[in-house]
């Protein structure tokens, strides 16, 4: 089974993270979800503390993004849900990903729906 480990450097890169401590000083944590066979070579949206990160991003056109929910078990299940209707994610709990091929170009607001405060865009060029 392939597993997609997204992972926090000091420095900047970003990433799925838990609280847990590491005695890396170069890791904070690792969020590791199953990849399906659209995920390599996705643009990775975090979905951790009711964000979006990075709220923004852009690809080229027929591009994926992957939204991953990197939050501890037990908190709550998000979606990505385009504020115009293109796409609706399924509810994804800690741990789920999905992901989605952009092949138009715009540019595409979209929310959580059950935390409609929760925002990003996907610019497709």
């Amino acid at each position: 089974m392939l597993v997609l480990v997204v992972t926090l450097l000091v420095g900047g890169i970003l990433s799925c993270f838990s609280e847990r401590g590491t005695t890396s000083p170069a890791v904070d944590a690792v969020c590791a979800v199953p990849i399906g066979s659209q995920v390599p070579g996705s643009t990775i949206i975090v979905i951790r503390n009711f964000g979006f990160e990075p709220a923004s991003v852009t690809v080229a056109r027929g591009g994926t993004v992957t939204w991953v929910n990197c939050d501890e078990p037990g908190q709550p299940s998000h979606t990505s849900t385009a504020d115009a209707g293109a796409w609706n994610s399924p509810t994804l709990a800690p741990g789920e990903a999905f992901s989605r091929t952009f092949d138009q170009a715009g540019d595409f607001t979209y929310h959580c729906e059950p935390h409609p405060f929760m925002t990003g865009a996907v610019a497709v060029q």
